[in-house]
């Protein structure tokens, strides 16, 4: 299994990199985690425009999901198309939210390039991978993900405030791909999202071999994210997200 890190800024696209987006592999097989928008474009330094085969969505805020109305048109409109139908797991309400934000009532919707499937909390098989989705702590539905081939696995918070179901998603994961959107300062908006202290307790308690610390919003110091990790208890190796990365899980 194989992860690269496509986009990993929060909230909206930085300098160097796009907002969320994940790209898993294995046997062939090429799934996203999530799709944010300014995604569609890095992707392409990867693997082919037509190669996705599958889409996670664990929420449906503009930085996760956005960039799936271009790539809509790329599997509509292409002039080798238009291609086959794929799957896009995503939370309630994904097929006319994101209509919406493709903004052609004249067209049919998004579904004449994807089929959307209803995310709910458990396992389920996309590919070769066995996902399990959970909900996290994010003021709209959000799901964490555990992506799992050959005996390995990678987890990926998604959206979160500190959460327990998080830490048992994550158990004993390889790779734990954390968010950490704020510095450790006093004052934080409850259940929103992490800081890298709380990322670093998160993955302490989960006995992960790594973490890797993502969704870095481009007006904090990335550093100093680093620097509040460093003070979670996490043993293990840490490391801040960044675009193009690969890891090769084996």
């Amino acid at each position: 299994m194989k992860l690269t890190i496509i986009g990993c800024s929060g909230s909206f696209p930085g300098p160097d990199s796009p907002s969320s987006c994940y790209l898993l592999e294995a046997e062939g097989f090429r799934m996203l985690l999530d799709f944010g928008n300014g995604a569609l474009g890095a992707l392409q330094r990867h693997i082919g425009l037509y190669d996705v085969d599958a889409i996670c969505l664990s929420h449906l805020h503009a930085d996760h999901c956005l960039d799936l109305c271009p790539y809509h048109v790329v599997r509509t409109y292409s002039p080798h198309g238009p291609f086959g139908k794929i799957p896009v797991y995503a939370p309630a309400d994904a097929p006319r939210r994101l209509a919406a934000a493709y903004g052609m009532p004249e067209e049919p919707g998004l579904e004449t390039a994807f089929d959307f499937v209803r995310l709910t909390p458990g396992v389920f098989e996309v590919g070769p991978f066995a996902v399990t989705a959970a909900r996290v702590n994010h003021p709209v539905e959000t799901f964490g993900f555990r992506i799992s081939h050959g005996g390995r696995s990678v987890a990926y918070s998604a959206d979160t405030g500190e959460s327990s179901e998080l830490v048992r998603l994550a158990a004993g994961a390889d790779v734990m791909l954390c968010e950490a959107s704020y510095l450790d300062e006093p004052g934080l908006p409850p259940n929103l999202h992490l800081n890298g202290r709380q990322a670093a307790e998160h993955a302490a308690k989960a006995a992960v071999d790594s973490l890797v610390l993502t969704h870095l919003v481009p007006w904090y110091d990335p550093d100093r994210i680093l620097g509040d990790a460093s003070r979670g208890g996490f043993g293990g190796r840490v490391e801040l997200a960044r675009s193009g990365a690969v890891y090769d899980l084996g």
